[in-house]
């Protein structure tokens, strides 16, 4: 995510009250985080280190086999003359094929017109415009969910919203501020509709996986199942919270701030509604037209060498209704945003929807900087063996110390959450830990589809209470607007109850939906190998 660019001041607002052990606390963790190097530097140099360890360790036997294969493993020196000259030789191939990278630039095409057109912002308008004041709650932090898939526009555009439909309709504004944040940034893996970052984390996952097993497959929505059930969940819990404990602590906060500039609530124009509907109708009919394409037994959408009874032939990973995951994502988003554009009269030729996917792609200016240096790090990473041999030891020391999987899986999610206090980024951070933990709990008999779900309930959870979060000091801006004196540490303490609540709530949520058995996904597992 990059930091916006239309906040009102250049300067953050500073906490109040600096001297209490909670104010500190926040200092200490803005701190360490301030001290961390750019993401991007990060893995550069993070790809140093692999490279001179790699040379410190080569020496040396470990004892360990290759799990797959049965060869002695040790770690390959990635300082000889040879290997540098393979290094330099393969770069460009390195960081053209690093799997994530497609993935996103692909759906972001498609979102960028979905969003930029306005197609997105009219449907989210008319849903809280309309929405009957008992059920503002739920359906406010609903919508904040969905807009995940227009990437960052819920902090744009749904979280400044929140404050002023509460405040239009008698309510607390901050309240409103709060949910809003809650379900854009606090429920952020919780979703119904497939975006983006579902298969921009499974990428990863898949890069990590094939550390340890090169031959290993992965559904682009291998979380898919699960995401949607969060979605009850979040809103669930994060309407009890606003309406039971955040709310009523802000009463005897005074809204003080000036009335003409606080945001107004505007209203979709009869042509945007009209527009908004023909769009709609138009990504129906490519639902449609899709169902019909799939659903015949020998649909070229199919896999042809289908022979598994348990599993339909459309979710094989060798279907191509499977491989064109993206691609669909980039279809079925781009259709609405083009007949959104012409009929609401944005788009007076092609050339409009051209420059709006220019204008997506360039926001991602920033991200294929990081993904060059991440992806020559994790290729690094993988050939010298290291990650492969902290997975195969940290697997023995997990095994020796014969904790239950649930205790592992409930430890990944705490240690996302802590390190997402540090490092923002959601695909930097799970680049940075995948490599480790992926191929890890493999060796445990944890598949990697597990993994990455616990990974996301952690990663979100915390979002919402670190200040190094890129749209943190926007979201403080929104409050004051309503009560000018709020600060950092006045909105990381309305919105701890969610953080806390929604990391205990959800945690137990997937363990229970993995007691239960229900899929995470279709063509998606628990343990490893697959059954």
């Amino acid at each position: 995510m990059s930091t916006p660019t239309n906040e009102p001041e250049n300067k953050a607002p500073q906490s109040k009250g600096s001297g209490s052990i909670f104010d500190k606390f926040l200092n200490v963790i803005e701190t360490l985080g301030n001290k961390l190097p750019d993401p991007a530097m990060l893995f550069f140099f993070l790809l140093l280190i692999v490279w001179v360890l790699s040379a410190i360790l080569s020496p040396f036997d470990f004892g360990e086999t290759h799990p797959l294969t049965g060869a002695d493993l040790n770690v390959n020196n990635l300082l000889t003359g040879d290997s540098l000259a393979g290094f330099l030789a393969s770069m460009v191939s390195t960081f053209v094929l690093f799997a994530p990278l497609g993935i996103v630039l692909v759906a972001m095409l498609g979102v960028g017109v979905a969003e930029h057109s306005g197609w997105i912002d009219a449907g989210l308008k008319k849903l809280l415009g309309t929405t009957p004041a008992t059920f503002l709650t739920p359906m406010l932090i609903l919508i904040a969910i969905v807009s995940h898939t227009a990437a960052d526009a819920g902090y744009v555009l749904v979280i400044p919203l929140g404050g002023v439909i509460f405040y239009a309709a008698g309510r607390h504004p901050l309240a409103g501020i709060a949910a809003a944040f809650a379900g854009v940034s606090g429920g952020f893996s919780a979703n119904f509709i497939p975006s983006a970052i579902d298969p921009l984390l499974m990428s990863f996952t898949l890069e990590a996986a094939r550390i340890y097993d090169d031959t290993i497959q992965l559904n682009p929505l291998n979380n898919i199942y699960f995401t949607a059930a969060s979605c009850l969940l979040i809103v669930g819990i994060g309407w009890d919270i606003t309406d039971k404990i955040v709310e009523p602590r802000l009463q005897g906060i005074k809204v003080d701030g000036d009335e003409d500039q606080m945001p107004q609530m505007e209203t979709v124009t009869p042509r945007e509604s009209k527009a908004f509907w023909l769009g709609f109708g138009a990504m129906i009919l490519g639902f449609v037209g899709l169902f019909l394409w799939a659903w015949p037994d020998g649909s070229s959408l199919r896999d042809p060498n289908w022979d598994n009874p348990e599993v339909s032939s459309l979710f094989s990973f060798q279907a191509p209704l499977m491989q064109a995951i993206v691609p669909l994502i980039f279809i079925l988003l781009l259709i609405p945003g083009v007949v959104y554009g012409f009929a609401s009269g944005r788009y007076k030729s092609s050339k409009d929807m051209i420059n709006n996917m220019t204008k997506s792609m360039e926001s991602m200016g920033y991200y294929i900087v990081m993904a060059f240096f991440c992806a020559l790090f994790i290729d690094a990473f993988g050939n010298s063996n290291i990650g492969l041999l902290i997975a195969i030891k940290g697997a023995n020391f997990l095994q020796a110390l014969d904790m239950p999987a649930q205790m592992t899986i409930v430890g990944i999610i705490f240690l996302s959450a802590f390190v997402n206090l540090l490092v923002g980024s959601a695909s930097a951070k799970w680049a940075l830990i995948a490599p480790i933990f992926v191929p890890m709990l493999m060796q445990l008999g944890i598949s990697p589809d597990l993994t990455q779900a616990a990974y996301r309930v952690g990663d979100s959870v915390s979002n919402i209470i670190t200040p190094l979060l890129p749209y943190f000091p926007l979201v403080v801006v929104f409050c004051q607007r309503y009560v000018k004196n709020t600060g950092i540490g006045t909105l990381i303490s309305m919105m701890l109850p969610y953080s806390l609540i929604f990391l205990v709530a959800w945690t137990i949520f997937l363990l229970g939906y993995w007691a239960l058995g229900i899929p995470l996904s279709f063509e998606a597992n628990y343990i490893y190998p697959a059954p």
